[in-house]
């Protein structure tokens, strides 16, 4: 069945930078476009952005456009995302997902940004 484990959350301070890292199973994944979500303390799951197949398309949520940066290896069946210059409004449960509503999508793993 389909699998989504993500990593790599943490806490850091404002400022700093975190890589997030998923792995899929269990599906074809250099077919799919992936997807980022994140949702924070008492707030709805918001995505935050999504990577084309291949892996040379992009797109972000204007909250992290020019800060966050989504790429794949599809060898590896694996997503990523960096994030840099984080801030406390960044700090969410950030979750991998097969689509844009995050309808299928792993654990969610926490960042946490606080000086």
């Amino acid at each position: 069945q389909v699998q989504l484990v993500e990593s790599g959350g943490a806490s850091v301070q404002p400022g700093g930078s975190l890589r997030l890292s998923c792995a899929a199973s269990g599906f074809y994944f250099s077919v799919h476009s992936m997807h980022w979500l994140r949702q924070a303390p008492g707030k709805g799951l918001q995505w935050i952005a999504s990577i084309d197949a291949g892996g040379d398309g992009t797109n972000y949520a204007s909250a992290v456009k020019d800060r966050f940066t989504v790429s794949r290896d599809n060898a590896e069946k694996a997503v990523f995302l960096q994030m840099d210059n984080l801030t406390p409004a960044d700090t969410a449960v950030y979750y991998c997902a097969r689509d844009s509503s995050g309808f299928v999508r792993g654990q969610g793993t926490r960042v946490i940004v606080s000086p």
